[in-house]
């Protein structure tokens, strides 16, 4: 999966005009505030997803400009052949013309691009609570298989509509007899959720293992590991009966501190993954390069996870990936990763010449050269 070129029409402060990549290695690069992210957003928004900026679709469009709408173009190649691609930003929205068939929206483009992101917001994997890692793991899966979205919600719906039950206890104890309903659902759809992500882990172990050894130059090794709030596993690799056995088992236990605190305290919305190196906590112990790293590490799992899922490459996008990591790092990242197209962007020349082949895009003041 490749993008062969990309246009853009009043997109943020980028001079109208065309970029045709190379098909493996891109380094984007000047100083800060010109314009090179956003010709990384340029190419992530034909994956069908939102501004991995968490930008409005309003605030894509070049200010100043007289018609308050943008365009962006692509030529890709997916699926054995070239095909093309339009996102028109218009009065707040998007819409898209895939392959010359008109669609009302921009997330219509799910599935013909796929691409992985990092930028220094995914840093927070590591540096803040559970709830970014539960989310970078369960966007994995989701995008390796879409009917985990639905199970997820389901989840999520169900432990919402318990704890409204459990607040509602306090002054009407009599809707104690349907907080049995709500504990099997949670045991269900919980027990689910939990199987995937253990699966996804064992996937993504190994193969982040060996990306993080390359990129340390098997100086350090990263580990992985799921934690279950309340409870541990009798063996590595527990099957769905014992999930379920060991969940319901919690439920059941913490059922009157639910009831006194006003929430579900068990199930997968309030697990954890450990990323440790060499034994020791990443988050304590890590120094930023080393974070970032690790981050850098699963991701690139993840970009090949992705892969063996829908048999294509996925696009690389690594947004200002290489400070604080040492020239051996960044020789890892400029060199060793030809197998599919790379996006990075940095500001330092002397990065750009560590990189032996490729293409070098210089950004200053939204001009592209």
């Amino acid at each position: 999966m490749k993008i062969e070129k990309i246009s853009f029409e009043n997109f943020r402060n980028l001079e109208d005009g065309s970029v045709f990549p190379d098909d493996n290695i891109n380094v984007i690069w000047g100083n800060n505030a010109q314009g090179k992210t956003n010709l990384l957003e340029a190419v992530w928004l034909f994956t069908g997803g939102h501004s991995f900026r968490g930008n409005k679709d309003a605030e894509l469009i070049r200010l100043g400009v007289k018609e308050k709408k943008a365009k962006l173009d692509a030529v890709f190649f997916s699926g054995a052949r070239s095909q093309t691609a339009t996102l028109n930003i218009m009065n707040g929205r998007r819409s898209s013309v895939i392959n010359g068939v008109e669609k009302k929206t921009g997330s219509a483009l799910v599935g013909k691009v796929c691409a992985v992101i990092f930028s220094p917001e995914h840093l927070m994997l590591i540096k803040e609570g559970p709830q970014k890692r539960r989310s970078f793991i369960d966007g994995a899966i989701c995008q390796i298989k879409p009917s985990y979205a639905k199970l997820l919600s389901q989840y999520n719906r169900s432990v919402s509509q318990r704890n409204a039950l459990l607040k509602d206890l306090v002054n009407h104890p009599e809707l104690g007899i349907t907080l049995d309903v709500w504990d099997e659902r949670i045991i269900y759809f919980g027990s689910l959720v939990i199987k995937e992500r253990l699966d996804y882990i064992k996937k993504l172990t190994p193969t982040a293992e060996e990306i993080y050894r390359g990129i340390s130059r098997n100086k350090e090794k990263i580990s992985i590991k799921y934690i279950v709030n309340g409870f541990n596993f009798e063996s590595e690799n527990p099957d769905s009966a014992e999930i379920e056995e060991k969940l319901r088992a919690a439920v059941e236990k913490n059922r009157q501190s639910d009831i006194r605190m006003g929430c579900t305290n068990m199930g997968p919305h309030r697990d954890d993954i450990d990323f440790m190196l060499d034994g020791l906590a990443a988050k304590t112990f890590g120094s930023q390069g080393q974070q970032r790293s690790v981050v850098l590490s699963l991701k690139l799992a993840e970009a090949e996870i992705l892969e063996k899922g829908i048999g294509e490459a996925p696009i690389i996008l690594l947004d200002d990936v290489m400070s604080e990591l040492d020239s051996q790092r960044q020789d890892y990242l400029l060199n060793h990763l030809s197998s599919r197209q790379v996006f990075i962007t940095c500001c330092s020349p002397e990065t750009v010449n560590l990189m032996e082949k490729g293409k070098k895009i210089y950004v200053e003041g939204g001009r592209i050269s």
